[in-house]
């Protein structure tokens, strides 16, 4: 393994690290909004392993405010699959 490589891992281990979903704070006075639905949406396959091991932790938010958090967390879940079926497609060189 070359440096190259060990620093790469080191930040990916870092960036999952830093999406790690806490308990959640909110209450029915301060519900999640439309930015606090689309990060979870897009934290959501880490959550749902950081889940495992934490029971307190919730993929989906109880105190949000309606139809925007649910538009969020709909386009972060869509971008993740988005991003990961993309991923699959190459095109083939004809030679």
């Amino acid at each position: 393994m070359n440096i190259k490589n060990v620093l790469l891992l080191g930040f990916v281990c870092l960036l999952l690290c830093s999406c790690a979903p806490g308990v959640s704070g909110r209450s029915a006075e301060d519900r999640a909004g439309f930015f606090s639905g689309l990060w979870h949406g897009i934290i959501a396959p880490i959550t749902l392993i950081w889940q495992i091991f934490n029971r307190e932790v919730r993929i989906y938010e109880c105190f949000n405010n309606g139809i925007l958090y649910d538009l969020g967390f709909f386009i972060g879940v869509a971008g993740n699959a988005g991003t990961s079926f993309y991923g699959g497609c190459r095109k083939r060189k004809n030679t």
